[in-house]
Formats: structure tokens, sequence, C-alpha cells
């Protein structure tokens, strides 16, 4: 991990506001003491016979040590340089191949519930390796903070392990990752599986012949023949049924039986600390703060579906680093000193300061160097201020079809602004990056999204220029109404700041399809006021309605949450499209419902929710 020069400076005034001066003066992360000694391929056997392989790495010392275990389908050599940081200064460290992967025996399908069940006994086992103290804490980033929730959920009251420091980990599988809106995600989820997948096949082959040996070989063809049917029963069903209407195009069993959001429960009762890290750019921009607010509202007793109160108190077991970056933060910020101050506190008993805080919520403001401390989520201090989208030319976005008004009164009279579904978008924005995983960013791209703004399958909506600097901070409802004459819509909402000199830059967005429009009011969040913050759509079989053509109809579009600063003098644009190009593309089923709709978007009936205030509403 090599952070940037401005990062490391963020981050040791993050640590240093963390820790008292006597604290700090007593904790560092100091220098690596020790050598790394490695035993590689250890077998761990599972409860129902499965092999598990384990990479195990020791301090070249006399003692025992806390153990820190990951578990990743990505092959354990990947992670053995990360995890050697911890070894050198006092840990073991166990890193082991998720069954089906690697040289690990069984089939990968893809977050399957027996992993849980692999990580509480690996834990167990990890706990009394030669060498470890007993106390167990997890470690990794991705799929593998994933299974940090989860295994910490499965491995019951008074378990070894003691603490778990997931980084960039899912909340709602389906919603965070899988599909935004009812329409799967076709940009991240068929490249991540068509290149896992094939690994879990070829990795043991690979490894055998780097190894030499024949016996080896032929262990792993054996292996290789058990992979091979997890190619069958995971990662082709989940490629195909993402996109032809199967089990896994639905919010339904397949997804609710791997989403961590149904254990984050048992992770408190479990007594187990955990340190999120997210990211605004990040895959599960909508995820970690979900995750936040279910720990935070677990401890006080609370619903962990349910939004956190206004003033509610926040315990510093669970924090949540919510950063600037896309999926993998460590080209931006190293991890490893708050990682190692969490674990000395948690393992080892060290007084490192870290829970030396009642505003467990770090954030970044986005888009900017600075950084606020804060309790709740959503955001205590915005206003959710109702936007009305409104006809006329601001003269802000020349090339767009409408060039329309946003005020915070509705415009006199009645309009309506007519938009056409069209197959693609352009790609040229901030959503192609971020559903990427940040892994081919475009700077060019990235901060721009006029190439959006116009043709027929785009509608722009601009507000007056702000009179003071103010923070657009946590979740965002856009509710068209709008009539259609086809069966099915579809609707993409991005908001952006404009400057100025007519740039337009993108902060967030949301999708829905037209026919999962059903609102659950039981698990939407709403304001205090009673405006609706956040709404949540079942995106079942049962709640599909297709649209009825030419009935006025509303559709309420869950925007993700963001937390960016908007300067004086610079505006709010809300772009509405009907495509979202490479990130989303409709199932098989939805497109035909979909070809040749012509909307008619119903302004002011059309409005969306910000949640604004000042950045001083806010501790900095």
């Amino acid at each position: 991990m090599r952070p940037s020069t401005a990062f490391f400076g963020l981050l040791v005034l993050f640590l240093t506001q963390l820790v008292s001066p006597a604290q700090a003066a007593a904790w560092s992360p100091g220098p690596a003491q020790y050598s790394v000694t490695e035993t590689n391929d250890v077998p761990v056997t599972m409860a129902d016979g499965t092999v598990i392989k384990a990479d195990v790495l020791r301090p070249d010392a006399r003692g025992t040590f806390p153990v820190l275990l990951a578990q990743t389908p990505y092959g354990r050599a990947d992670l053995h340089e990360d995890l050697s940081y911890f070894v050198q200064r006092g840990y073991v460290a166990v890193i082991s191949d998720v069954r089906g992967t690697g040289g690990s025996g069984g089939q990968w399908v893809p977050f399957a519930p027996i992993e849980r069940q692999d990580g509480a006994a690996l834990v167990r086992w990890a706990a009394a390796l030669p060498g470890s103290d007993g106390n167990v804490g997890l470690n990794g980033g991705s799929y593998v903070d994933i299974n940090q929730l989860t295994t910490a959920a499965a491995v019951g009251p008074g378990s070894p392990l003691k603490a778990i420091f997931p980084v960039v980990a899912g909340n709602d599988l389906y919603r965070d990752l899988a599909a935004m809106g009812g329409l799967p995600n076709a940009e991240f989820m068929p490249l991540w599986e068509l290149l896992t997948g094939p690994r879990t096949v070829t990795q043991p082959v690979l490894d055998a012949l780097n190894s030499g040996s024949p016996a080896a070989l032929l262990a792993a063809l054996a292996i290789e023949l058990q992979h091979l049917g997890g190619l069958g029963a995971g990662t082709l069903p989940l490629l195909t049924g993402e996109f032809t209407c199967g089990e896994q195009a639905f919010d339904e069993d397949y997804w609710q039986s791997r989403n961590p959001a149904n254990v984050l429960s048992d992770v408190v009762a479990n007594g187990i600390p955990a340190y999120l890290v997210g990211g605004w750019n990040d895959l599960f921009q909508r995820g970690a703060l979900m995750n936040y607010a279910a720990l935070q509202n677990a401890w006080a007793g609370r619903p962990v579906t349910a939004p956190m109160a206004a003033g509610q108190t926040a315990t510093s077991r669970y924090q949540l680093l919510m950063g600037p970056w896309y999926h993998d933060p460590t080209g931006a910020i190293d991890l490893h000193p708050i990682e190692l101050a969490w674990y000395d506190h948690w393992l080892k008993g060290v007084d490192t300061g870290i829970t030396d805080t009642t505003k467990p919520l770090h954030t970044n403001v986005f888009g900017t160097d600075k950084w606020v401390d804060t309790t709740t989520y959503p955001f205590t201090g915005p206003s959710s201020t109702t936007y009305y989208l409104g006809d006329g030319r601001t003269g802000t976005a020349p090339r767009s079809a409408n060039d329309g008004t946003l005020t915070t009164s509705p415009p006199s009279g009645s309009g309506t602004d007519w938009i056409t579904w069209t197959p693609t978008s352009s790609t040229c924005t901030r959503s192609t990056a971020q559903w990427l995983g940040g892994f081919l960013p475009n700077p060019a791209c990235d901060t721009t999204n006029l190439d959006r703004e116009h043709g027929p399958g785009s509608l722009v909506y601009t507000s007056a220029p702000l009179t003071q600097p103010s923070v657009l901070a946590g979740p965002i409802t856009a509710s068209i109404s709008a009539q259609a004459n086809t069966l099915d819509t579809m609707w993409v909402v991005t908001v952006t700041d404009v400057g100025p000199d007519g740039s337009s830059k993108p902060l967030t967005e949301g999708a829905l399809i037209g026919s999962q429009r059903e609102t659950d009011s039981a698990r939407s969040w709403y304001s205090p006021d009673g405006k609706l913050l956040m709404p949540y759509h079942p995106y079942t079989r049962q709640s599909e309605k297709w649209v009825v053509p030419n009935e006025i109809t509303r559709y309420d579009v869950e925007v993700f949450p963001t937390f960016a600063q908007l300067a004086a003098g610079h505006r709010i644009r809300v772009v509405l499209t009907t495509a979202d190009t490479p990130h989303l593309t409709p199932t098989l089923t939805q497109l035909p419902r979909l070809l040749g709709g012509i909307y008619q978007v119903k302004t002011p009936a059309s409005s969306i929710t910000l949640p604004l205030a000042p950045l001083s509403a806010f501790t900095g």
C-alpha cells in the first residue's frame, strides 16, 4: 500500500484527532520487529469433509500472538505481502482459499451460505494453532470483507473472534452489487464472474506446475473436477440468471440468503466490534453506510433496517471511515496504521485511543480534502428540501433538449417534457469508472456528465446558483410522475454539481425499472417531517407490476447517498436519462416492454428531495 503524500497527511491528522496527546505519545504503529516464516498449503477439514487449504505466516520469534484470518476466492498469494505487515508487528496470519477456489476442495458458489460455517470453523482452528494466543481477528477487502461480516455472525457468543475490519463490504448484495433499481449490473457482475469463475479451475493446476511435484499435479487434477462442478453450480447460473429472469434477477431467496444485512444483528449479539471502510466512488457506496447504521441500531436495540434516530448515541465499537476512493482504497490511503490500532486495541488490549471518540462516523467531504466526524446515518443536520422539476430554459444547458428549471417552490401551471427510451447512453461519465471498480478510471470522463445531458433520451433540470456553500448529505429520492406508451419504463437519475464555467460534475445516481415501482412503506426511510428519503422496493416477482400505457404513474427512484460540498455560486442539476451504458441493461423479459418507449414527464408534479446543510452543521 503506497499512499499519496496528501492522503498520508490526512491520515496522520485523522489518527491524532482520535488519540489524545498522552495516548499518541504512548502508541504508534511502530516499525517491523519480526521476520516472517511461512507454512503453505496447510489442510483444514470442514464439517462436511471438504478440505480447505491455508497458508500460515508467523513471526520468527518465540511466544504467542493473536491471529488474523483472511478468506479469499482470489488466491492466497495475493494477500501475503499485505498480511506480512501485521506479522512483522506481532501477529500470526492465516490466509485460506474459499471452498471451491485455489487449492481448496469443493465447489465455489459465490457468497454461498456455507462459507460462513467454514469461516466459523477456521476461526476455531486458527485460535488453536501453535503460536496463537487464542485471539482472532478478521482481515481483507471486498469479497473477503463480506466473509468477515458473515463469519462474525456465525461464530456465536464467546468465540475466539474478537474484532473485524471490513474494507468496502456490501450490505444488500442485490441492491449494492447485482442490480440497481431492479436493472441488472451488466458492467461489473459479468466481468467479475468471467474472471473469477474460470480462475477457480485453472489456479490449482498452475500452482501444482509451479511446485514441480508430480504428486501435487495429480492432486490438483482431482480438485479440478470439483471446481469444474462449481462453474455449473455457481458461476454460470449467476451469470445467466441475472439477465434471463432466473432467481438471481429478483431479490428473493437467492440473494436474501447471502445478504450481510440479514445477519448484522448477530454480529452485535456475538460481541464482535467492527471498523468499516467505504468509498463514495465504491461499488458499495450505499452498503457501507447501511452496514454502519445497522450495527449502531443493533447495539442500541433498534431495528437494523431502520434509519438511525436523530440524536442517537453512537458507540465507538462500530466505526466507519468513508473516503473519496473507488473499490480499492489502497492507492489513496495507507490503512495499515488504522487497522493495527484497531487490532492492537481489541486483540492485544493496548490502549491505542482508536475507540476514544463519540463521533465514530468519519467521512470525507466528497470532492474536497475536508473530513467530518459525526454520529448518525442518515446524517443529522441537513434539512430535506424538495426541488420541483419545471419546464422552460435556464440557459445553463444549451445542448439539452429541455434545459429545465429546478426550484424549491412549485412552478405555476403544468408542463410536459418528452423523453424517449434509448438502448444506450454515453459511456463518458463517472458511472462507468465506478462500476468497473475504479480499475480503469478515465479522468477525462470521471468528473463530467455533459455527454449524457443531450439527445432524445435525456432531460436536464438546473437550480439557481446557491447563495452559500452547502453539503448534499445523505440518501436522496427522485419522484417522477410520467405517462408512457409502453408496458415498462426505465429511469436513471444523476445529480451533478454545475460550476459557473458550465461544468457538470456527477455526484451520485440511482435507477429504477418502472415495473418494480412498488414501494414498501414499512421498510422505506422518511425524514422527521414525513418526506421520503429512501424508498424500499421489494424487487420480487410478486412486486413486479407492468406499467399501464398512457396512465400517469409515479416512480420513486432511490438515488445513492453522497456527502458532497457545493460552493456558493454553483448549481444543482438533476439529469433524467433512460439508459446508463455500460452499467445497466434490462433483462431479456424487460427489454420487449421498453422498446419504442416515449415518456411524458409531468412538471411540476415531479420532484427530488435533497438533504442540504451548511458544512458548519457537522462536526469537523
